[in-house]
Protein backbone atom coordinates (compact mmCIF):
# COMPACT_ATOMS: atom_id res chain seq x y z
CA UNK A 1 0.00 0.00 0.00
CA UNK A 2 2.95 2.16 1.05
CA UNK A 3 4.45 1.67 -2.24
CA UNK A 4 1.26 2.55 -4.07
CA UNK A 5 0.67 5.85 -2.35
CA UNK A 6 4.50 6.72 -3.21
CA UNK A 7 4.09 6.38 -6.82
CA UNK A 8 0.79 8.41 -6.61
CA UNK A 9 2.84 11.02 -5.14
CA UNK A 10 6.07 11.11 -7.44
CA UNK A 11 6.55 13.99 -9.53
CA UNK A 12 6.92 11.51 -12.74
CA UNK A 13 2.98 10.31 -12.07
CA UNK A 14 1.71 13.70 -11.73
CA UNK A 15 3.58 14.79 -14.36
CA UNK A 16 1.59 11.89 -17.07
CA UNK A 17 -1.75 12.84 -15.40
CA UNK A 18 -0.82 16.54 -16.98
CA UNK A 19 0.14 15.24 -19.81
CA UNK A 20 -2.52 13.17 -20.57
CA UNK A 21 -4.69 16.14 -19.38
CA UNK A 22 -3.41 18.73 -21.79
CA UNK A 23 -3.39 16.20 -24.36
CA UNK A 24 -7.33 15.78 -23.72
CA UNK A 25 -7.93 18.82 -23.79
CA UNK A 26 -5.72 19.73 -27.30
CA UNK A 27 -7.36 16.29 -28.86
CA UNK A 28 -11.21 17.75 -27.77
CA UNK A 29 -10.57 21.13 -28.91
CA UNK A 30 -9.16 19.75 -32.54
CA UNK A 31 -11.93 17.61 -32.28
CA UNK A 32 -14.53 20.29 -31.84
CA UNK A 33 -12.44 22.66 -34.63
CA UNK A 34 -13.16 20.09 -37.25
CA UNK A 35 -16.32 19.10 -36.41
CA UNK A 36 -17.45 23.34 -36.50
CA UNK A 37 -15.93 23.94 -40.04
CA UNK A 38 -17.32 20.84 -41.63
CA UNK A 39 -20.43 21.66 -40.01
CA UNK A 40 -20.26 25.54 -41.49
CA UNK A 41 -18.96 24.20 -44.92
CA UNK A 42 -21.82 21.38 -45.42
CA UNK A 43 -24.72 24.11 -44.17
CA UNK A 44 -23.26 26.60 -46.50
CA UNK A 45 -23.99 24.71 -49.69
CA UNK A 46 -27.07 23.94 -49.54
CA UNK A 47 -30.58 25.07 -49.12
CA UNK A 48 -33.33 23.37 -47.59
CA UNK A 49 -37.45 22.64 -47.40
CA UNK A 50 -39.12 22.27 -44.50
CA UNK A 51 -42.86 21.72 -44.21
CA UNK A 52 -44.91 21.75 -41.68
CA UNK A 53 -48.72 19.67 -41.26
CA UNK A 54 -51.70 21.14 -39.69
CA UNK A 55 -51.92 17.88 -37.93
CA UNK A 56 -51.30 14.18 -38.08
CA UNK A 57 -54.49 13.73 -39.11
CA UNK A 58 -54.51 11.52 -42.40
CA UNK A 59 -55.92 14.11 -44.03
CA UNK A 60 -53.71 16.99 -43.21
CA UNK A 61 -50.43 15.03 -43.76
CA UNK A 62 -51.53 14.36 -47.39
CA UNK A 63 -52.35 17.61 -48.10
CA UNK A 64 -48.81 18.72 -46.56
CA UNK A 65 -47.41 16.08 -49.48
CA UNK A 66 -49.70 17.69 -52.38
CA UNK A 67 -48.39 21.36 -51.21
CA UNK A 68 -44.83 20.01 -51.36
CA UNK A 69 -44.49 18.57 -54.39
CA UNK A 70 -46.55 22.19 -56.01
CA UNK A 71 -43.65 24.11 -54.41
CA UNK A 72 -41.19 21.76 -55.57
CA UNK A 73 -42.45 22.16 -58.88
CA UNK A 74 -42.11 26.13 -58.87
CA UNK A 75 -38.95 25.74 -57.45
CA UNK A 76 -37.41 23.70 -59.94
CA UNK A 77 -39.07 25.80 -63.03
CA UNK A 78 -37.36 29.25 -61.37
CA UNK A 79 -34.19 27.60 -60.06
CA UNK A 80 -33.45 24.98 -63.08
CA UNK A 81 -30.29 26.87 -64.36
CA UNK A 82 -29.21 28.25 -60.68
CA UNK A 83 -25.52 27.28 -60.09
CA UNK A 84 -25.04 28.31 -55.92
CA UNK A 85 -27.10 28.59 -52.95
CA UNK A 86 -27.14 32.26 -52.98
CA UNK A 87 -28.53 32.28 -56.99
CA UNK A 88 -30.61 30.27 -55.65
CA UNK A 89 -31.89 31.71 -52.23
CA UNK A 90 -31.65 35.35 -54.38
CA UNK A 91 -34.54 33.71 -56.49
CA UNK A 92 -36.98 32.25 -53.67
CA UNK A 93 -37.03 35.67 -52.03
CA UNK A 94 -37.94 37.18 -54.85
CA UNK A 95 -40.66 34.72 -55.90
CA UNK A 96 -41.62 34.31 -51.67
CA UNK A 97 -44.73 35.80 -52.13
CA UNK A 98 -45.62 33.74 -55.32
CA UNK A 99 -44.31 30.60 -53.17
CA UNK A 100 -47.04 31.12 -50.68
CA UNK A 101 -49.43 31.99 -53.04
CA UNK A 102 -49.61 28.15 -54.64
CA UNK A 103 -49.48 26.93 -50.81
CA UNK A 104 -52.38 28.64 -50.06
CA UNK A 105 -54.20 28.33 -53.89
CA UNK A 106 -53.32 24.04 -53.39
CA UNK A 107 -54.38 23.93 -49.85
CA UNK A 108 -58.07 25.70 -50.73
CA UNK A 109 -58.03 23.46 -53.95
CA UNK A 110 -58.17 20.65 -51.82
CA UNK A 111 -60.87 21.78 -49.95
CA UNK A 112 -59.51 23.38 -47.08
CA UNK A 113 -59.21 26.86 -45.21
CA UNK A 114 -55.75 26.70 -43.41
CA UNK A 115 -54.32 29.67 -43.49
CA UNK A 116 -49.95 29.75 -45.02
CA UNK A 117 -47.09 30.94 -43.47
CA UNK A 118 -44.20 31.43 -45.49
CA UNK A 119 -40.55 31.71 -43.70
CA UNK A 120 -36.72 32.07 -45.48
CA UNK A 121 -33.99 32.14 -42.63
CA UNK A 122 -31.82 29.90 -40.75
CA UNK A 123 -33.50 26.80 -38.84
CA UNK A 124 -32.68 23.59 -37.17
CA UNK A 125 -32.64 20.14 -38.67
CA UNK A 126 -32.42 16.56 -37.46
CA UNK A 127 -30.00 14.35 -39.37
CA UNK A 128 -31.43 13.02 -42.35
CA UNK A 129 -30.47 10.89 -45.04
CA UNK A 130 -31.81 11.01 -49.29
CA UNK A 131 -30.65 8.23 -50.76
CA UNK A 132 -26.75 7.37 -50.70
CA UNK A 133 -26.64 11.21 -49.22
CA UNK A 134 -27.08 12.13 -45.67
CA UNK A 135 -26.95 15.02 -44.08
CA UNK A 136 -25.63 15.95 -40.10
CA UNK A 137 -27.79 17.75 -37.60
CA UNK A 138 -27.35 21.53 -37.86
CA UNK A 139 -28.82 24.72 -38.90
CA UNK A 140 -29.14 25.39 -42.46
CA UNK A 141 -30.55 28.32 -44.59
CA UNK A 142 -34.42 26.84 -45.55
CA UNK A 143 -37.90 27.98 -46.72
CA UNK A 144 -40.04 26.52 -43.90
CA UNK A 145 -43.89 26.25 -44.59
CA UNK A 146 -46.40 26.36 -41.83
CA UNK A 147 -49.79 24.56 -42.86
CA UNK A 148 -52.76 26.12 -40.77
CA UNK A 149 -51.76 25.45 -36.66
CA UNK A 150 -48.32 23.47 -37.84
CA UNK A 151 -48.62 21.13 -35.49
CA UNK A 152 -48.21 18.04 -37.86
CA UNK A 153 -45.12 15.95 -38.65
CA UNK A 154 -42.83 17.77 -40.88
CA UNK A 155 -41.15 16.85 -43.72
CA UNK A 156 -37.57 17.77 -44.66
CA UNK A 157 -35.72 17.65 -48.18
CA UNK A 158 -32.83 19.87 -49.81
CA UNK A 159 -34.39 22.26 -52.77
CA UNK A 160 -30.53 23.30 -53.82
CA UNK A 161 -28.98 21.13 -54.81
CA UNK A 162 -32.29 19.30 -55.59
CA UNK A 163 -31.98 16.10 -53.50
CA UNK A 164 -35.72 15.94 -52.72
CA UNK A 165 -38.06 13.28 -54.29
CA UNK A 166 -41.24 11.91 -53.51
CA UNK A 167 -40.42 8.06 -52.17
CA UNK A 168 -37.30 8.82 -50.04
CA UNK A 169 -37.07 5.49 -49.50
CA UNK A 170 -36.24 4.24 -52.60
CA UNK A 171 -34.82 7.38 -54.17
CA UNK A 172 -32.02 7.69 -56.07
CA UNK A 173 -30.40 11.31 -55.37
CA UNK A 174 -29.47 12.43 -59.54
CA UNK A 175 -25.86 12.68 -60.29
CA UNK A 176 -26.17 16.34 -60.87
CA UNK A 177 -26.82 17.18 -57.97
CA UNK A 178 -24.61 15.05 -56.55
CA UNK A 179 -22.05 16.82 -58.92
CA UNK A 180 -23.48 20.30 -57.54
CA UNK A 181 -22.13 18.84 -54.09
CA UNK A 182 -19.14 18.36 -55.16
CA UNK A 183 -18.37 21.07 -56.93
CA UNK A 184 -18.92 23.00 -53.46
CA UNK A 185 -17.19 20.83 -51.19
CA UNK A 186 -13.63 19.50 -50.25
CA UNK A 187 -13.42 15.66 -51.03
CA UNK A 188 -13.56 14.89 -47.32
CA UNK A 189 -16.43 17.02 -47.01
CA UNK A 190 -18.44 15.68 -49.48
CA UNK A 191 -16.69 12.26 -48.58
CA UNK A 192 -18.45 12.55 -44.57
CA UNK A 193 -21.94 12.93 -46.32
CA UNK A 194 -21.64 10.05 -48.66
CA UNK A 195 -23.02 6.84 -47.60
CA UNK A 196 -20.84 4.59 -49.56
CA UNK A 197 -17.91 6.50 -47.49
CA UNK A 198 -15.08 4.43 -45.45
CA UNK A 199 -15.64 3.24 -41.78
CA UNK A 200 -12.81 6.49 -41.01
CA UNK A 201 -15.10 9.06 -42.53
CA UNK A 202 -18.57 7.52 -41.23
CA UNK A 203 -16.73 7.72 -37.54
CA UNK A 204 -15.81 11.66 -38.55
CA UNK A 205 -19.68 11.94 -39.40
CA UNK A 206 -20.86 10.81 -36.47
CA UNK A 207 -18.38 12.63 -34.24
CA UNK A 208 -19.87 16.04 -36.25
CA UNK A 209 -23.53 14.72 -35.61
CA UNK A 210 -22.18 14.23 -31.42
CA UNK A 211 -21.49 17.70 -31.27
CA UNK A 212 -24.55 19.33 -33.33
CA UNK A 213 -27.04 17.17 -31.14
CA UNK A 214 -25.44 18.24 -27.60
CA UNK A 215 -24.74 21.79 -28.53
CA UNK A 216 -21.45 22.28 -28.89
CA UNK A 217 -21.13 23.68 -32.48
CA UNK A 218 -23.80 24.68 -34.86
CA UNK A 219 -24.03 26.78 -38.08
CA UNK A 220 -26.51 28.68 -36.58
CA UNK A 221 -26.35 32.60 -38.19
Amino acid sequence: MKKIKNIFNSDKFKMVIILSFLLFIYTSICAISYAKNMSTNISDSVFRLHVIANSNSPEDQNLKYIVRDNLLKYMNEICKNCSSKEEAIKLVKENEANFKEIAIRTVNENGYSYNVNINIGNFEFPTKTYGDISLPAGYYDALRVEIGEAKGQNWWCVMFPPLCFVDISSGVVPEESKEQLKNNLSDEEYSLISCNSSSDIHFKFKLLEFFNANGLITAKK
